[in-house]
């Protein structure tokens, strides 16, 4: 049978990112569990690429925080742990909503637009049955409203640095998720974060989006710590 070979999603991809962005979505979905082992035999196969892409896009990964380089010993799945939790909860109180004060500052009609097409696809998500493929497409839905909310901060670096928080955060929740259902109570909050953003009340909106952080991390810390 032949394998599947991975390739750039873009002309200006490397074949090392697009692995990288695989092997983000299996960590971050829980398809590869915390502290699994990473061989790499096993995932030259998977993907049917080369050692030298695959080891590139490993180390890039380690650097942001999703797997763990081991001495001697190879690349291991980073695990979980309440230490990493509250830093990565703290990081984005900070970042995100910084970048959403200056995403209002700078927003425009289009930003807008984008901004209430995006809440829309996720409120539509909150109806219906939570199925594990509705669930899939509700965590790419919040993800994306995330992101259009701050998108007009005009500060790539701070976009880059609020995606990857965003993404090692997704562990957590969907950790969370998989023994709890959805939290109705968070879609009262978008539209609150929404409704305020598009009013260009930046102190408003970004007192929401706080509150909406912390009580999220709070919530999953209480399930991950059995409290």
């Amino acid at each position: 049978m032949d394998v599947p070979t991975i390739k750039p999603e873009s002309a200006g991809q490397t074949l090392a990112s697009s692995l990288a962005n695989r092997l983000k979505q299996q960590i971050t979905s829980g398809s590869i569990a915390p502290g699994e082992k990473l061989r790499l035999d096993d995932l030259r196969a998977s993907f049917g690429v080369s050692l030298s892409p695959l080891r590139e896009a490993l180390s890039r990964l380690s650097v942001e925080g999703f797997v763990v380089m081991e001495d001697q010993r190879g690349y291991r799945v980073a695990p979980v742990s309440r230490t990493n939790l509250l830093e990565v909860t703290r990081l984005r109180l900070e970042l995100e909503c910084f970048a959403l004060r200056e995403s209002i500052g700078n927003g425009n009609d289009q930003w807008e637009s984008e901004v209430v097409a995006a809440h829309y696809r996720l409120m539509k998500l909150h109806k219906g049955e939570p199925t594990p493929a509705r669930l899939q497409e509700w965590e790419a839905a919040h993800r994306e409203l995330h992101q259009k909310l701050i998108s007009a901060c005009k500060m790539p670096l701070l976009l880059q640095f609020c995606s990857t928080l965003h993404d090692l955060n997704d562990r957590y929740r969907r950790l969370f998720l998989e023994g709890n259902p959805l939290d109705r109570a968070v879609a009262d909050e978008h539209a609150r974060i929404v409704e305020a953003s598009l009013d260009h009340d930046a102190e408003l909106a970004c007192s929401l989006m706080r509150t909406h952080i912390e009580r999220t991390g709070h919530n999953v810390l209480a399930a991950l710590t059995g409290q």
